[in-house]
């Protein structure tokens, strides 16, 4: 069995969708459903299991799992940037994943997991995913941080020689509509014009070298990031810490127009960008530059190199195809 943890999530819906594409559908999704909408992500998606992720837990504690593990995939964690609570996110993001590393390699079990581009900070010491470097790394937020000491655990167990870790950058696209705040702003644009025909931005803080709405991102598709995932699932010689981003940076003013072309309006009149104050949480913990190094993932020889959607062809397909007729992977 694959074990997709955080499978009814974002990300790990559509790893999970990825896999059914492939015709495997031998796999046990693990979450906590609580009283959010993540549920209606698994209703197109076929599974043979699902387990709440406390459950799951005491099981791999007491080494009681009911049958027989091929892969995790590790996708569960609090996702939140802004989120303040450091117990829980060092209790999500770092013990948990700590207790699967170590099950997964006392079992000899492929295991692949989710770090984060905001490991990197304000950029300060580049966007490459060489692990020697990973002390150096200093992330603007407590969700960056919890990310950053997992990856510093494994590297200190000498994990990456036989695991993989995922650095991915600004995903988006469908099976994000439970994530409310955190849903990504494509997702918030889209529904922002419907509303009132304006998308809002952020203002740069002052003495920010980049003018309003121009501070740069590396956006990608999910579905680009599935075909990462199962790529290196499959391939178990490729093993390392790596980037999963387009190598491509683009503002955020780049994919405001984006939306407003996938939904047939041009700018201009009522259809307008308006830029508002930062919130007082995200100063000084903003990233204004992010792009990934992705030369060290298309030289791993883990099948053919990404190639990446761009974020007009992405937005497009996520537009079109999923926001305006409200569906979701699978359906």
């Amino acid at each position: 069995m694959i074990v997709v943890t955080g499978g009814a999530g974002f990300i790990g819906s559509a790893i999970v969708w990825g896999l059914n594409r492939q015709g495997v559908d031998e796999i046990v999704i693990v979450d906590n459903l609580n009283e959010s909408e993540k549920w209606k992500n698994l209703r197109a998606l076929k599974f043979r299991d699902y387990y709440d992720r406390n459950d799951f837990i005491e099981m791999i504690k007491k080494d009681s799992v009911p049958f027989t593990v091929s892969k995790i995939i590790h996708m569960g964690a609090c996702s939140r940037t802004t989120e303040t609570d450091t117990s829980y996110l060092m209790k999500n993001n770092f013990e948990y994943s700590k207790l699967l590393f170590e099950y997964a390699m006392k079992n000899r079990q492929r295991f692949i997991y989710a770090s984060s581009g905001a490991t990197y900070g304000d950029g300060e010491y580049g966007f490459g995913d060489d692990d020697t470097k990973l002390d150096e790394l200093r992330p603007l937020n407590m969700y960056g941080y919890s990310k950053q000491l997992f990856d510093q655990y494994v590297k200190h167990r000498n994990g990456f020689k036989e695991v993989v870790g995922l650095k991915f950058f600004n995903v988006f696209g469908p099976n994000e509509y439970h994530k409310g705040s955190m849903t990504s702003k494509v997702f918030k644009s889209y529904n922002e014009i419907l509303k009132t025909g304006k998308i809002q931005l952020f203002k740069s803080e002052e003495g920010s070298e980049y003018a309003n709405g121009d501070s740069l991102r590396d956006f990608v598709y999910v579905k680009d990031v599935v075909y990462v995932i199962l790529e290196l699932a499959n391939n178990y010689h490729v093993n390392g810490l790596f980037n999963v981003g387009t190598g491509r940076a683009r503002s955020w003013n780049d994919l405001a127009n984006a939306v407003f072309k996938s939904m047939g309006k041009e700018m201009g009149g009522e259809n307008i960008i308006e830029y508002i104050d930062m919130p007082e949480e995200l100063k000084g913990k903003y990233q204004y530059y992010t792009c990934a190094k992705n030369d060290k993932l298309n030289g791993a020889g883990h099948g053919r190199p990404v190639n990446y959607r761009s974020l007009e062809d992405a937005v497009d397909d996520y537009v079109k195809n999923y926001l305006i007729p409200g569906k979701y992977l699978g359906d």
